[in-house]
């Protein structure tokens, strides 16, 4: 049997719909991971993405964030959000001068679903903005809380994976000019510690094969013509067990899904398995 699994930034689902039609029409992935839905739940295009033969599960809270997973061989056992998953107060609400103290909002980062013979999680790992802004902080729970949400899947037999938009740049060669990230968020050593966590739980980077350049960036800011340019970073990753891992016969990033007007700033990462 073989499986065609690809996780993809969407940036904003509903404005990059018929992006998103036209690339599962092309490419026929049999289960995708979708991040930055920015839309509620109840908002997703569910009967589009029905037309052309996916199940989906959805996971959103309106404008931010919002995670899905589509898929044509089955939808069961879905989970929203991580167990233990901590919550986000920004300091402009915790500042409001209120009857109320304001409560730390459990942000719509993380679902899983079981498609077939596989298990995935599809995530969107805050961004952590800098380092020494609440946020990051906040990141590397949220990064803790993950770690242990996948130590049971991590080590069984069924083919497991999360992802998604992970925000770490793994190495420095993940990175198109590192001096350009000094004191900056994504290729800190703790934001690498935590995914050196996801190893050490038996999980493992799938690395995608370069095509046309030598490196297999899969983000591009839409400023200073990065992507001609290829000023990309690599932080859409796939970290699977090792069952997984022994399936994989290929593994790229689809660059020409970032081309043209309308994309979005991320490319999908595509992995094929024989199972």
């Amino acid at each position: 049997m073989t499986v065609r699994i690809a996780t993809w930034n969407i940036n904003s689902v509903n404005a990059r719909l018929e992006k998103l039609l036209e690339w599962l029409r092309s490419a026929q992935p049999d289960v995708v991971c979708l991040q930055e839905l920015k839309c509620a739940t109840d908002a997703f295009p569910y009967d589009a993405v029905a037309e052309l033969g996916y199940e989906a599960a959805a996971h959103g809270t309106g404008r931010w964030n919002g995670v899905a997973i589509l898929s044509k061989i089955g939808i069961e056992d879905v989970v929203r959000d991580l167990p233990g998953q901590p919550g986000y107060l920004d300091p402009a609400a915790a500042a409001e001068d209120t009857l109320l103290p304001a409560e730390p909002e459990i942000e719509a980062r993380a679902i899983a679903a079981t498609c077939g013979p596989v298990r995935v999680w599809s995530v969107y790992v805050p961004n952590g903005r800098e380092v020494d802004h609440p946020h990051y902080a906040y990141k590397l729970r949220w990064l803790g809380a993950l770690r242990d949400a996948v130590v049971a899947d991590a080590a069984g037999d069924r083919p497991f994976a999360v992802l998604g938009d992970y925000n770490i740049a793994p190495t420095d060669a993940d990175v198109w000019d590192i001096a350009k990230f000094e004191g900056a968020t994504h290729v800190t050593a703790a934001e690498r510690a935590a995914l050196t966590d996801l190893q050490e739980v038996g999980l493992a980077d799938v690395f995608p094969r370069p095509l046309k350049y030598d490196h297999p960036y899969t983000y591009w800011d839409y400023r200073q013509l990065s992507f001609p340019k290829n000023y990309g970073i690599r932080i859409d990753l796939v970290y699977g067990n090792k069952p997984f891992v022994g399936a994989v016969s290929d593994s790229y990033v689809d660059r020409e899904a970032r081309k043209g007007k309308g994309t979005s700033d991320h490319a999908p990462v595509v992995v094929d398995l024989s199972l």
